[in-house]
């Protein structure tokens, strides 16, 4: 995912037209609001607008449209056009947020909504709530597949610990007290492969259309994505 903060939506525009060219049209544009961009003394202002001129601006680029772009956040000069090869002048758009304006917006225009970082049911029926069916729902977040089970949550959690203060504030479904500490499940997936395949089973159930087994994955990402391919993917087929 992309973040018009840290990157002009012309830059955008020229990295997924390419990545779009060398991968034959398999490519799809993630775009985010962002996060910590106070420790980059960037500008944060109106970042849902950031989002809207960068879907307008990428789009205009993608379809080869050199009339230029005026907005309050971004502009264009007529006749800008791209230096790379565009293979698919509208690529999939999947917008990435927490919150319910974002989604709601992105309903509108993107293919998918990814709910970055999250492993909750209860809060992607919340966002399935807010959306609808206008547009497809994502889930991805840290997940560690192992035959221990209790190793598999150890290194769950330590991959998960710098940034789970962050996502715990942003998800409306929980209730944590001062100091509480955030449930590991509901940001994670981790355990034995049953587990795995019961847990995206469920996250199915309560309105994902997708579920991303996002790093490490395992142990190791090769004998994680060994165990997702061999003894996952099989309970999910039944």
């Amino acid at each position: 995912a992309l973040n018009p903060s840290t990157l002009h939506p012309y830059e955008i525009a020229g990295q997924i037209a390419f990545l779009d060219s060398v991968s034959g049209g398999r490519a799809y544009l993630g775009l985010v609001k962002g996060a910590w961009l106070d420790r980059l003394a960037l500008e944060e202002g109106r970042p849902l607008l950031a989002l809207r001129e960068a879907v307008e601006v990428v789009r205009l680029l993608l379809a080869g449209d050199t009339g230029g772009f005026a907005g309050e956040r971004f502009t264009l000069a007529p006749g800008m056009r791209l230096e790379y090869p565009v293979l698919r002048p509208d690529v999939p758009l999947l917008v990435g947020t927490w919150g319910q304006k974002t989604a709601e917006w992105a309903a509108g225009v993107a293919d998918e909504l990814k709910l970055g970082g999250s492993a909750n049911p209860d809060f992607v029926r919340l966002v399935r709530a807010w959306v609808g069916d206008r547009v497809r729902i994502v889930t991805g977040c840290v997940t560690v597949v192992d035959d221990d089970r209790r190793a598999a949550r150890e290194l769950a959690r330590v991959a998960v610990a710098p940034y789970l203060d962050i996502v715990a504030k942003l998800d409306p479904t929980l209730d944590l007290a001062p100091g509480e500490e955030p449930p590991l499940h509901r940001f994670a997936i981790a355990g034995t492969p049953e587990d795995v395949a019961a847990r995206v089973a469920e996250l199915w159930e309560a309105g994902a259309d997708r579920v991303e087994l996002g790093t490490p994955q395992g142990r190791t990402t090769e004998a994680g994505v060994a165990l997702v391919c061999d003894r996952v993917l099989p309970f999910l087929r039944r």
